[in-house]
């Protein structure tokens, strides 16, 4: 299953993600589902500016996480 979404969260915003008080990111995929996705997939694209960009996130058969990549 793939799924495309954008995300815009301010660095300041996504440290409560970084520091583990809070474990999981909701987005709104392009279809219109609500996906959890664990904030640990999303570390690699932190930047000073935050976490912006479009993305897309591979789960397999089952709903195992696969891949996310910025698009």
């Amino acid at each position: 299953m793939t799924f495309f979404f954008s995300i815009q969260i301010s660095y300041r915003d996504f440290l409560s993600y970084y520091q583990g008080y809070v474990d999981k990111v909701e987005v709104k995929e392009m279809g219109g589902k609500t996906l959890w996705i664990h904030a640990r997939h999303f570390r690699p694209f932190l930047t000073p500016s935050g976490l912006v960009g479009h993305f897309k996130l591979v789960l397999d058969e089952s709903g195992n996480f696969q891949s996310l990549t910025r698009q």
